[in-house]
């Protein structure tokens, strides 16, 4: 695609179209989000819950 010479190109205006980095993206604002809103650190359980992570139960030895 051409631009016209009085057209700025901005380099943010992309389309996604790779499921798994949109899903990447998707996971990464979240986290900024959630980050940006709290008053304090996030735990890392409040990480995996925003990322979907389900911890695997331990196993006893």
């Amino acid at each position: 695609m051409r631009m016209r010479s009085d057209e700025v190109h901005d380099q943010f205006d992309v389309t996604l179209e790779d499921s798994d980095l949109l899903g990447e993206v998707e996971l990464t604002t979240n986290l900024i989000i959630a980050a940006s809103e709290s008053d304090d650190h996030l735990s890392d359980d409040e990480i995996d819950q925003i990322l979907g992570v389900v911890p695997e139960p331990r196993q006893e030895s």
